[in-house]
């Protein structure tokens, strides 16, 4: 059985104890759930600001922390998308009250006090989990980071219904390896966020991505179906347009279907590999 290292809490004869029976190693952990509680934290491969970010940590969301290096980075996997991976112990705290609601804004501000003139403490992004302890007017107060605007949060269990619409949302924000967040987030980031938003489920690389769904053929390609290639993906606005955050535009674009496959062939990167229905 092969094991994908992203997805497994295994790592120099250390594992998680939740691999008990499944793997070899020397020793198990029992993993300690931590929360994120800056608005946005990085999954680094090795416990270094300068390694590379394969995912991030929203506010909110849960890491199982494993192990804690010597130099403020805790080893461990992320709950809600299942990465393994580094993050610095100062984005991690105890788990709070459980959430409320989401924000289903773009991002939204915190301020210290139930007023908008009052100190901003933070932007949180979309997709962040928050729990409401109390509302004064239009703003909510939120476990944890301040008062919030009501209207940017929407209950747990309530969701969006069109992922492309999501999606569109997100144009002109930039383009960041590992990202997740309007500030910066990469092509399957961009579909993650999307479908959370849609509260389907949904892996964080693209290779995960095209194992969702069901294959579709180009002539049925339209809003919210998912076109691939080798270590890329983009979202179908309608039969002929797609969205998606990349590194040849640097930012999350609209652009023809068709434009981009020549384009994408031309430099180099290959035929679209399979068409989904996620």
């Amino acid at each position: 059985m092969t094991l994908d290292p992203r997805l497994t809490p295994l790592r120099d004869g250390i594992a998680s104890r939740t691999l008990e029976g499944v793997v070899a190693a020397e020793v198990y952990l029992d993993p300690k759930p931590l929360a994120c509680v800056v608005p946005a934290a990085g999954i680094h491969r090795a416990p270094d600001a300068g390694s590379e970010q394969m995912d991030q940590l929203l506010f909110g969301e849960l890491f199982d922390k494993l192990e804690e290096e010597a130099n403020g980075w805790v080893w461990g996997q992320a709950r809600r998308d299942g990465y393994v991976g580094f993050v610095p112990a100062a984005a991690l705290g105890p788990v709070g009250p459980a959430p409320t609601h989401r924000i289903s804004a773009l991002r939204t501000y915190a301020f210290e006090g139930p007023s908008i003139k009052s100190r901003a403490l933070g932007c949180y992004s979309m997709n962040s989990l928050v729990s409401v302890e109390a509302t004064e007017g239009r703003l909510a107060r939120v476990a944890g980071a301040g008062w919030m605007t009501l209207e940017h949060l929407t209950p747990i269990g309530a969701f969006a219904a069109d992922p492309a619409g999501i999606a569109e949302r997100f144009l002109g924000a930039p383009y960041l390896w590992g990202g997740r967040e309007s500030i910066g987030l990469d092509c399957s980031g961009l579909v993650q966020a999307a479908l959370f938003a849609c509260g389907r489920a949904c892996p964080r690389d693209t290779d995960q991505q095209a194992a969702m769904g069901s294959e579709i053929g180009r002539q049925a390609f339209g809003r919210g179906d998912l076109v691939f290639w080798k270590g890329h993906v983009a979202m179908g606005l309608d039969e002929d347009r797609i969205v998606h955050a990349n590194g040849h535009h640097m930012m999350t674009f609209v652009e023809p279907l068709d434009e981009a496959i020549t384009r994408i062939a031309a430099q180099g990167y290959g035929e679209p590999t399979g068409f989904r229905r996620p």
